[in-house]
């Protein structure tokens, strides 16, 4: 019997023994640091949790925590081979995360309370783990930005976007329509490009997908900036194609079932045809394999001004209730 508990323990220190001396005392701290701050910006953490899992805008932001963690894992490989350090001047930034979240929750912007949650945890590990890892892990700690529910504010404008390109179309197929706003008026009906049709869910999930590959699989900016463009146009452009569909099948069949099939084949299949051929499309000009991103170990081992900038340093504890700290002071200022 005395065997079992010491059987049950061992995956536990396998686990423990997989992570490098180095990196325990410093990813202890993090995790600490990380504690404290979510304790003090929990409402903004759970509004954001109830965005994701309850608006379809942003179900896709349920798959970002993975993919930063996949992200980091790509990059096990290069971390172990550094010795973290906390550097100090990163305090700054999570004083200024601290600050954006307590000016968002004060007015009322959730945006920008969401904005400064986000930011401060990120500049928690540029202050914890150090200038040097931070930089082999710029593209997942740029990623988690997308972890803030945002695209709201651009429906409007995508809306009378998506008006005007569906009336062009509408006008093209020989479909008698006239248009004000976002008001198309066809025989078959009035169509109202309604907020859930502006394409803005659409739009944001290519934009997210659109980052991933562009810095995953392409090495020239060139191509980025390329794939990236075509990641925003394409959308716009698909969204209005089938916003005309709609009020074109709608003159045969009847506005009621026009509808009920827009939303059928658009949520399943026209969404994914679109992300497919987007792919398909860049495929041929991919430059790299995702697990080659970013800076390298070594190449960050010849920048003099990385090992400067490290001399700006603090223990990985001290770090973390120096965060702590700042976490309680913006707790009590919210409360004041």
């Amino acid at each position: 019997m005395p065997s079992e508990p010491a059987s049950l323990s061992a995956p536990a220190a396998n686990w423990l023994d997989r992570i490098p001396a180095a990196w325990r005392s410093p990813l202890l701290a993090l995790a600490a640091a990380w504690l404290a701050l979510i304790a003090v910006t929990a409402p903004s953490w759970g509004e954001m949790l109830h965005q994701w899992w309850n608006i379809d805008t942003y179900n896709h932001l349920l798959l970002v925590p993975f993919i930063v963690g996949w992200l980091v894992m790509l990059k096990a490989g290069e971390l172990t081979t550094i010795t973290p350090r906390p550097f100090l001047p990163a305090l700054a930034l999570v004083v200024g995360g601290l600050v954006l979240w307590w000016a968002g929750s004060s007015l009322g912007i959730n945006l920008i309370a969401h904005a400064g949650a986000v930011g401060a945890m990120q500049a928690a590990v540029i202050a914890v783990l150090g200038l040097r890892a931070s930089l082999l892990l710029a593209l997942p700690l740029a990623f988690a930005t997308f972890l803030v529910p945002f695209g709201d504010e651009i429906v409007p404008p995508l809306q009378f976007i998506t008006a005007d390109i569906a009336i062009a179309l509408t006008h093209w197929s020989g479909v008698p329509a006239t248009i004000n706003g976002i008001y198309i008026d066809t025989p078959a009906g009035l169509f109202i490009v309604a907020e859930a049709c502006s394409g803005v869910k659409f739009l944001i999930a290519m934009v997210t997908l659109g980052v991933l590959v562009a810095f995953t699989r392409f090495a020239s900016w060139g191509k980025r900036a390329a794939f990236l463009a075509a990641c925003v146009i394409v959308p716009i452009l698909a969204n209005g194609v089938r916003a005309w569909a709609t009020i074109y099948i709608a003159q045969y069949i009847g506005a009621e079932k026009a509808g009920g099939f827009d939303h059928i084949v658009y949520g399943w299949v026209f969404f994914a045809l679109v992300v497919a051929a987007m792919l398909a499309g860049a495929w041929r000009w991919f430059e790299r394999e995702p697990e080659e991103y970013g800076w390298r170990a070594g190449a960050l081992a010849g920048w003099g001004w990385v090992a400067r900038a490290e001399a700006l340093t603090l223990a990985p504890l001290a770090t973390a209730f120096a965060i702590a700290v700042m976490a309680a002071i913006a707790a009590l200022a919210a409360v004041l």
